[in-house]
């Protein structure tokens, strides 16, 4: 392997981290109020939940791109020298972007294409890039690259709480939606990404600042013991943001930094304002 281009989806929201890395971003669209956004360039997240907040009836949707704008991709980083690309993409249970990425991968020709599914959203996704490039420089085969990928992928959990399921449950990204639709306005439950990579309900609770307090029991009670790094991915929602930091700290002292990350548009839309979760990585 000479030389390695890595993509991921805008679902990662490596915009809002900062970074060195040389990193392709396939973007989705965002559809509100009558008019396209493309994630990020045209609508960062701090003017999207302005938007909801100035309008509530606005409802967000999004597009993913297309095969042919990743087949573009690939040709373009194979034409700027890159004999493998490793594209790290959402969960294939929660888009239809992993299945675009292999149809592109299997148009494009003269480069090694290895679509990895995340098997989740937002930072997870993040690390994965920034660990496949530092193994790249290490020297690293994209085989060891991968297995290093597959094990953030399996050693990772997230918890959430929404303050407004409807979001979720519109965009048809709750899986086990159906017990939740006709009281979506009052249950705020406990949800998780499971080890298939999909949004489950895992508990019903009646308000959210109860499901936030689950959220952090929960992961409390799964990384006892254990040496993690901590993460929090939220929705504009920074005061909930400092509750659970606190919170956190109040209860496991030595638990070092728990670093924060905003929800980009194409993951808020489904998400809604408010939403946040706490998530973690078993470090090797």
């Amino acid at each position: 392997m000479k030389k390695l281009g890595v993509m991921v989806c805008t679902n990662s929201s490596i915009d809002y981290i900062k970074h060195d890395y040389q990193v392709d971003i396939i973007r989705s669209t965002i559809l509100m109020g009558g008019k396209e956004y493309v994630d990020y360039e045209e609508l960062t997240a701090e003017r999207f939940y302005e938007m909801l907040k100035e309008d509530p009836s606005l409802f967000p949707r999004t597009a993913m791109a297309s095969t042919g704008t990743m087949l573009e991709h690939y040709e373009r980083l194979r034409d700027d020298g890159c004999d493998t690309i490793l594209f790290i993409t959402i969960s294939s249970k929660m888009s239809g972007i992993y299945e675009n990425a292999l149809l592109a991968a299997k148009m494009v020709e003269g480069v090694d294409v290895r679509v990895f599914d995340s098997k989740s959203v937002g930072y997870i996704e993040c690390k994965m890039v920034f660990t496949a490039h530092e193994g790249f420089k290490a020297g690293k085969t994209i085989e060891e690259i991968i297995e290093d990928l597959e094990y953030i992928r399996d050693n990772n959990h997230i918890y959430f709480a929404v303050n407004d399921l409807r979001y979720l449950v519109k965009n048809g990204r709750l899986s086990n939606a159906a017990g939740f639709i006709a009281n979506a306005l009052k249950i705020k439950p406990l949800l998780e990404i499971n080890k298939e990579g999909a949004v489950v309900s895992v508990e019903k609770i009646r308000t959210f600042n109860k499901a936030v307090d689950r959220v952090i029991e929960k992961y409390m009670e799964e990384t006892e013991g254990k040496d993690v790094e901590t993460f929090i991915i939220h929705a504009n929602n920074p005061e909930t943001v400092k509750y659970m930091q606190a919170k956190v700290k109040e209860l496991r002292q030595n638990v070092g930094e728990i670093k924060e990350y905003i929800l980009t548009p194409a993951v808020g839309a489904h998400g809604g304002p408010g939403a946040i979760t706490i998530g973690y990585v078993l470090n090797k």
